[in-house]
């Protein structure tokens, strides 16, 4: 599995403790949308790609008595869709666990009907929608425990 990188315990981006996968491929959506670089996570694109087994970081995640709950974020992780699939079907069909799986998405919901359907049996997924735009005050959302960025952006449970 290619990432940029692993924060084994966060306390930020959910209302439980979780491990976050920093995805490493994004197409820079809210820059082009925005007309100028406004990406949050840009910087990451200059970090070294770490090829890990997924299964290792699953057995990372399963052995820290800490995190509750699973961040894929980084980047853009539904530009590494053949990542992040196998990964969270992995998670719940070979090693059964049923933890909440959050995917921080730049994307809209529309956007996305491809890739949905997928892991609609794969639940508990949570996916956070909306690119970033600049200049907004943070708001609370309710399904994420956390403060998001913009407007525009919002979680639902799949």
């Amino acid at each position: 599995m290619i990432i940029k990188g692993i924060i084994d315990e966060d306390f930020v981006n959910y209302k439980k403790p979780s491990m976050v996968i920093e995805f490493p491929y994004c197409n820079f959506k809210c820059d082009k949308e925005y007309g100028r670089a406004v990406c949050q996570n840009s910087p990451l694109i200059n970090e070294k790609n770490i090829n890990i087994p997924r299964e290792k970081i699953i057995n990372r995640y399963l052995n820290n008595p800490i995190t509750e709950a699973i961040v894929c974020q980084g980047l853009e992780p539904f530009d590494s869709i053949g990542e992040l699939y196998p990964f969270v079907s992995d998670l719940r069909e070979v090693y059964h666990c049923k933890d909440d799986v959050i995917i921080y998405t730049g994307y809209t919901k529309e956007e996305l009907t491809e890739y949905l359907p997928l892991f609609y049996f794969l639940d508990p997924i949570i996916i956070k929608y909306g690119r970033y735009i600049p200049g907004q005050e943070p708001h609370y959302d309710e399904v994420l425990g956390v403060n998001l960025a913009s407007d525009n952006q919002y979680a639902e449970r799949l």
